[in-house]
């Protein structure tokens, strides 16, 4: 019964955070379509809470595809409340992405996360 009420918890955060992100009109078409794909495969190893969970085939298969800089520009408060900056660096690595030294994802730099 609890694991059923978290993940339904979760669920719903994930579903705040798309909406809030997808609400920036300023962001390329391309970015907010990658933004679900990125929630739906990676969720589990960049929440915010619990153990660094190294990512599926899946969420490398969509976060090659991403383009960093657009979708970190998308990341509030509310996002960084539900996952970890520091998991999502881990995941772009652990999946053959290079990430820039000094690159600001959030309120956060990769130097400091």
């Amino acid at each position: 019964m609890a694991i059923a009420n978290f993940r339904c918890l979760v669920l719903a955060m994930l579903m705040a955070t798309i909406i809030l992100i997808s609400g920036n009109h300023q962001v390329s078409a391309q970015c907010q379509a990658s933004i679900p794909s990125l929630a739906s495969q990676c969720l589990s190893s960049v929440q915010r809470f619990g153990p660094k969970i190294p990512p599926s085939a899946e969420c490398c298969a969509v976060v090659k595809g991403v383009d960093i800089p657009c979708v970190c520009k998308l990341v509030t408060g509310m996002v960084e409340f539900i996952i970890s900056m520091e998991k999502v660096v881990y995941v772009g690595r652990s999946c053959g992405l290079t990430i820039q030294p000094g690159t600001i994802c959030g309120s956060k730099s990769v130097n400091s996360v």
